[in-house]
């Protein structure tokens, strides 16, 4: 099987729509990057759709058009990318650079996994499945990751839930985790 990689050039992946995020920042070191962290992301809560999201990301959240809004509008926070329902993908932050998407987390005892990590959404909730085709654009994204750069590996990939235990909980029980790492084995 051939491996679908997309290529990556200054920080950023070829088929991803850019929205650059003002929520980022230097990393440490631009070239420490070995650990990619999965997400899940709905705005409102539960639904799909529209651009909620990338005006989550770019500061443009209008706190008036949903109650929910008036909690986070505020919040800056960013991802790397974002893979929508039908597997389309945003690129919000270059990969060189620390977005803003893990907070308060640890990774084998080290704390600040936005320093050395890539935030990957998944446009979903903790209990609605996935889509086949954010499987498989999620599968082709990391591979391509783990191609470009030499400390990510398919061992490498944990969810949010794992790196913030309680106090997150996504990308949540829907993610099928065996799937997942099977389409990652096959390539």
């Amino acid at each position: 099987m051939t491996n679908p990689s997309i290529t990556i050039q200054q920080g950023l992946l070829s088929n991803a729509t850019f929205k650059a995020s003002p929520n980022k920042n230097s990393r440490p070191n631009s070239d420490d990057i070995r650990l990619i962290i999965l997400h899940g992301i709905s705005l409102p809560p539960d639904q799909f759709g529209g651009s909620w999201i990338d005006d989550f990301f770019l500061n443009n959240l209008d706190p008036d058009q949903h109650p929910y809004f008036q909690e986070i509008y505020q919040l800056k926070v960013s991802s790397h990318l974002l893979i929508r329902r039908d597997g389309s993908l945003i690129q919000y932050v270059p990969f060189h650079e620390r977005a803003w998407h893990a907070g308060l987390s640890t990774y084998k005892n080290e704390e600040n996994c936005n320093d050395f990590s890539i935030g990957i959404e998944l446009e979903g909730a903790d209990q609605i499945p996935y889509t086949d085709e954010q499987y498989q654009q999620l599968m082709v994204c990391c591979t391509s990751l783990i191609e470009h750069y030499p400390g990510l590996s398919k061992n490498t990939i944990v969810g949010h839930c794992d790196v913030s235990p309680g106090r997150k909980t996504d990308p949540g029980k829907s993610f099928d985790w065996l799937r997942f790492r099977a389409s990652l084995s096959a390539f």
